[in-house]
């Protein structure tokens, strides 16, 4: 399968490399960043064995693209996208904060709010919702940034008692994140779409705040489709969604969260293929383009002359 599992490239002006869960960041010169969107997939923040072909691909050009959709709303790190697998931009210092925002009850708060909690990160929520109804407004539930095991929940009061933030930066945070998730809805409601929740990252570069890494995607991101939405809900059935929840189920249906103890189940290559045609699926329905297979037989070597060549001309 064309499918990039993991890269061991060796640029000019390297100075550092990062494997990160799905993506392998290359620092050249302690200016830019050189990231290569693998096809690794993660869930319950361990790495699946077998990667997904084209998922890299679908990442990194949907964050492309909302980024761009975006700029006027918040300056952001990418400097160029010179393959379909990769975006290289300017080095920021991560803030160790997740932004989440959620305007509807689903995933991670509904598994929360069905324990009885009626506080998620320090925002209550009102009791009466059903899995997947829209919140009365959207809320912003941040996890911390974990380096290795899992993000924790944290609210925003957390957060600045801690000094993870600052509260004047903290606030411009969650202006961006409004905006941003504000921008994202509306695009995703002219392709008959509804961003549910999503995520995004900032860092700081010379004093000034930038959105950093990928938006709107399906890793970051959970989509209903629109349509029957009202009635799949007044119903009680499951809403139709373009997400990685799809992966989260399966694996909790096979015996696996991962939890100590637990093994992944068998990825065969027909699960493999089923969710890579769902990961095209959401590249298809959220831009209204169709997705065009890179089949480059080496698709390493593809990668490595792209980012050469875009080095070359910084």
């Amino acid at each position: 399968m064309n499918a990039i599992k993991e890269t061991h490239f060796n640029f000019p002006g390297q100075t550092g490399f990062y494997k990160g869960k799905v993506r392998d960041v290359y620092t050249i010169g302690n200016k830019y960043l050189a990231m290569v969107v693998t096809d690794r997939i993660s869930a319950f923040d361990v790495v699946l064995p077998e990667p997904i072909p084209y998922k890299g691909q679908v990442l990194n050009q949907i964050a492309a693209g909302f980024l761009k959709a975006t700029a006027d709303i918040v300056p952001n790190w990418v400097v160029s996208v010179p393959d379909p697998s990769v975006t290289i931009g300017r080095i920021c210092e991560p803030f160790k904060v997740e932004m989440v925002i959620r305007g509807y009850m689903a995933g991670h708060a509904a598994r929360e709010y069905a324990a009885g909690r009626r506080q998620i990160c320090g925002v209550s929520v009102p009791d009466g919702l059903k899995e997947n109804d829209k919140l009365p407004e959207p809320i912003i539930t941040p996890t911390t940034k974990a380096a290795v095991g899992h993000d924790e929940d944290i609210s925003r009061e957390q957060i600045l008692e801690k000094g993870i933030v600052s509260e004047e930066d903290y606030v411009q945070l969650e202006k961006y994140t409004r905006a941003l998730y504000q921008r994202g809805t509306e695009i995703a409601a002219v392709r008959g779409l509804i961003l549910v929740d999503t995520k995004y990252e900032f860092g700081k570069a010379e004093g000034k705040i930038y959105l950093i890494d990928e938006i709107h995607t399906p890793d970051s991101s959970r989509y209903f489709y629109a349509e029957g939405y009202a009635e799949r809900q007044a119903k009680g059935e499951q809403q139709k969604q373009l997400s990685k929840e799809f992966v989260r189920r399966w694996l909790i249906e096979n015996g696996f969260q991962g939890k100590d103890g637990q093994v992944v189940p068998e990825m065969t290559p027909e699960i493999v293929q089923s969710i890579s045609d769902r990961y095209i699926e959401l590249y298809e329905n959220i831009t209204g383009e169709t997705f065009v297979k890179s089949d480059e037989k080496d698709v390493l070597k593809r990668v490595e002359v792209a980012i050469n060549a875009a080095l070359a001309a910084l």
